[in-house]
């Protein structure tokens, strides 16, 4: 039995029965005759749903903001802006999907060549509870675009939302089959990814997570996907604007409750601006205090779940122990609910658990560079590679320091921000493959080569 539980009063808001051996085949049967009938619609009649679909989530954003506030407490004025956001990539995905995967034709003295990209079929997407529409939407749409199915297995505390996810697509018109979601154990995921009606799989979550679904669908020998954590680089060189950067800072760090996997988490800054960025940063993060998610003037609502606080007041107390300094205290909030007040660290050992690991919650650590070299190698310190920031007034700096960083991407004088427009992913222990742009939409396609001798 799944659980979802109101991180604000740790009362339950609903339960939920794993599916059973019987409903589990019935919907990969559904998936695979809802795949068909979604890739015979042609990118005309998808763009046509998808459009449909976008303007539900838009006209739903309340709700769903209220929703998501009582299942993993993130505050409803930054739930809405989440429902408006998977409206802009379904609507973005109606408009590009035919430009982004049209045949390419390329005429040779011998011959014709047609490259065609082909749906696999049906999608599994295995989604975490931080973004509960947006996870589920952005492993989900890219794919659709292009003529697969998606299956998705939500976390087991966001499962109210997987079905509304599912709902709407439903009352958009999309077909039966098309994108369904299932409450599933570990266990009967990896026989899902087994399953020959499943071609493909994509996941978004913790490094051991990322290990089994990569290895599962290794030895069923097929294509995987993984975002997974990520301890993102948020570097502060002399020349930049401090005060802009260290309300970027706090914003980064701070919205959701600090989880994301793409937040800055390490606060890099260059010695000369470093006291100057330690006042603004904390000055910075004083509107984020504890409160009701269901209200609208809420910056900081709590933790998902009671473990997660506990693991990341262990993290803060450990990295104390290590030699961090403690700029500002933060910490659980005694009283109903998951709350933990904003903590901010300065220095201490690299093997330091703010500095090393992920950190997935309000909790910032701020470290010092000689330079703008010795800032990337701090940066680069890391198992991870999600994304990294980078502040400067000289932007013909930054393009020549952001090839050094090692990330998927680097945000110059802003802060990460998947876009539906552009590819998004990590590299080392973040993952591998793209989300979103052209780059998502031919995750899972048969890029099939079709030679016309003359």
């Amino acid at each position: 039995m799944f659980k979802s539980v109101n991180p604000a009063t740790e009362e339950i808001v609903a339960e939920y029965a794993e599916a059973p051996p019987a409903e589990i085949d019935a919907v990969l049967n559904r998936v695979r005759s809802g795949q068909k009938a979604w890739a015979e619609l042609g990118f005309e009649g998808r763009g046509r749903v998808l459009r449909a679909y976008g303007g539900l989530l838009k006209d739903r954003a309340d709700d769903l903001a209220l929703l998501i506030a009582r299942e993993m407490g993130k505050p409803v004025s930054e739930g809405r802006a989440e429902a408006e956001k998977c409206a802009w990539l379904c609507e973005y995905y109606a408009d590009a999907a035919e430009k982004l995967l049209a045949d390419e034709i390329h005429e040779i003295d011998e011959a014709t060549i047609i490259l065609r990209h082909e749906p696999l079929g049906a999608v599994f997407s295995v989604t975490p509870w931080n973004f509960p529409l947006w996870q589920v939407l952005r492993a989900a749409i890219p794919p659709m675009a292009a003529g697969n199915a998606v299956l998705n297995k939500p976390a087991s505390n966001v499962i109210g939302c997987a079905r509304a996810v599912v709902s709407l697509f439903a009352e958009a018109g999309g077909p039966d089959g098309a994108l369904l979601t299932l409450a599933l154990t570990a266990d009967q995921a990896a026989d899902v990814i087994a399953d020959d009606r499943i071609a493909g799989v994509a996941l978004t979550g913790s490094e051991r997570a990322g290990a089994a679904v990569a290895g599962a669908a290794g030895k069923a020998l097929k294509p995987s996907l993984l975002e997974l954590g990520g301890s993102d680089p948020f570097i502060v060189l002399a020349d930049a604007d401090i005060e802009k950067a260290a309300e970027a800072a706090a914003g980064s760090r701070f919205k959701n409750a600090g989880q994301v996997c793409i937040a800055a988490k390490r606060f890099i800054v260059e010695a000369a601006v470093r006291r100057e960025f330690e006042e603004a940063f904390v000055a910075a993060a004083e509107p984020f205090k504890p409160a009701d998610p269901e209200k609208d003037d809420t910056k900081l609502g709590p933790m998902a779940r009671g473990d997660l606080r506990d693991e990341l007041s262990e993290q803060v107390e450990k990295s104390i122990r290590m030699g961090a300094k403690v700029l500002r205290a933060g910490g659980v909030v005694d009283g109903p609910g998951f709350f933990y007040s904003p903590a901010i660290l300065t220095d201490g050992p690299d093997d330091q658990p703010a500095f090393a690991e992920e950190t997935f919650g309000p909790a910032a650590l701020i470290v010092t560079a000689k330079d703008a070299d010795d800032a990337v190698a701090i940066a680069n310190r890391s198992r991870y590679g999600l994304s990294a920031n980078l502040w400067t007034a000289d932007t013909e700096r930054a393009k020549a320091l952001a090839p050094g960083i090692e990330a998927g991407g680097v945000y110059v004088n802003g802060t990460t921000a998947s876009d539906p427009r552009f590819p998004f992913g990590g590299i080392k222990r973040s993952g591998y493959g793209r989300e979103l742009g052209e780059a998502g939409a031919k995750e899972f396609v048969n890029l099939k080569t079709i030679r016309i001798s003359k």
